[in-house]
């Protein structure tokens, strides 16, 4: 394809690594996922770091140790704030353990929570709250972070598609929240096949993280641990468990690549950057289309694109166009997830009818991003949306 919506990131530091892991055939979680989980935590200057099989599991988890938190744990019917645009893992975690959503809008220009709206999702019910800095951009971190303080909310932030990325005030997403969440899928800023992290400060969680990941075990939770008292008898203490856990460990493979991944991150988002300003030179002057305006840094993950005359004739326009030039688009993350069918399953309310994300989900998408050189890419991709848009009439 002439322009891909995703492309790989290794090379032979990360082929290398496997065949160090295939070498030693420790192929389970070991000394690699541990020393990833040790420079990830270091990078975003956070204590601890929980390696999982994917972001997804990152959620699951993240909200599984709310849930068993020895003080003012969450409890099924409580109430969590969340974003109307995400990926669908970020509301299933919810759903699975009994909590209603409420969903505010987003911003047209930023595609993030509209936190003008925050007030009004408040209810006496509600316990926690969960930002996504989508598609790279930051969310209004600082914002929601003092909010879920002052109400006395949990705050979840969910980086699954920001790594890197920095606020105004230079902090890093993923590093606000009581817990945060990371994905390494493919597709994402590091890739170490399928994977995720779980990041906190808070030495409880860690513990509860640690301990679900791996059936609810206390074999890899010290033996002076919060969330437990350890037992006398060895026999038995070495496979008891304590909570009602899952199964999801990496695989040493992913941890070996993973720490190969990392030390290329800052060079991937530098490049990165350099498309995104590409991007913006051609588009942001465009009417005839909303681009992504920046809160701090992005890490741009892709180039989101809105059409603004919401005209469907525009848009499959658009998108016959793109697919001649065999240039790849898709929807804007997972689009309004209340327009999906998943929804019937779900307790939920909306602060209103969340007509932005309703707007990004018929008349938005995306372009790739990717840690090379896209320039050709770019112009080209512009000159085609130029020119399908003018052949409806309408001039930049």
């Amino acid at each position: 394809m002439f322009y891909e919506l995703a492309s790989p990131t290794w090379g032979q530091e990360e082929r290398d690594a496997i065949l160090r892991v295939l070498d030693g055939m420790q192929l389970t979680i070991s000394d690699n996922v541990r020393r990833f989980e040790k420079q990830f935590a270091a990078y975003h200057g956070k204590k601890y770091a929980v390696m999982v099989n994917s972001g997804s599991s990152a959620n699951l988890l993240a909200i599984a140790c709310l849930f068993h938190k020895k003080e003012n744990p969450l409890e099924r019917s409580d109430e969590v704030i969340v974003p109307a645009i995400s990926w669908a893992t970020t509301y299933h975690p919810l759903q699975q353990f009994g909590l209603k959503l409420h969903f505010v809008d987003v911003a047209l220009d930023s595609l993030n929570m509209d936190i003008s709206q925050l007030e009004s999702a408040l209810t006496p019910h509600s316990r926690a709250i969960i930002a996504v800095s989508v598609l790279g951009n930051p969310a209004m971190l600082e914002d929601i972070s003092e909010f879920a303080r002052h109400h006395n909310l949990y705050f979840l932030e969910d980086n699954c598609e920001s790594l890197g990325a920095s606020t105004p005030g230079g902090r890093l997403t993923g590093t606000f929240g009581d817990i945060n969440t990371f994905s390494f899928f493919f597709s994402h800023h590091i890739s170490t096949m399928e994977g995720g992290m779980l990041v906190t400060d808070d030495e409880e969680l860690y513990h509860l993280a640690l301990s679900m990941r791996a059936h609810g075990w206390v074999r890899d939770i010290p033996e002076d641990s919060p969330v437990y008292e350890h037992r006398a008898d060895d026999f038995s203490e070495a496979y008891r468990f304590i909570l009602p856990g899952y199964n999801l460990r990496p695989l040493e493979l992913s941890g070996a690549v993973g720490c190969e991944q990392l030390k290329k991150l800052p060079g991937f988002i530098a490049q990165r950057r350099k498309n995104l300003a590409l991007f913006e030179d051609l588009f942001a002057a465009d009417d005839r289309l909303s681009i992504q305006k920046q809160n701090g840094e992005s890490s741009s993950f892709c180039f989101p694109i809105v059409i603004a005359s919401a005209d469907i004739e525009e848009r499959e326009n658009v998108f016959s166009e793109l697919r001649a030039a065999d240039i790849g688009f898709r929807i804007v993350t997972g689009g309004c997830f209340p327009r999906h069918d998943a929804i019937r399953y779900f307790d939920y309310s909306c602060v209103n009818d969340l007509p932005n994300a309703n707007m990004i989900h018929d008349f938005g998408f995306f372009l790739g991003n990717h840690p090379f050189d896209l320039s050709r890419q770019i112009t080209t991709a512009y000159g085609v949306i130029d020119s399908a848009l003018s052949r409806s009439g309408k001039k930049s």
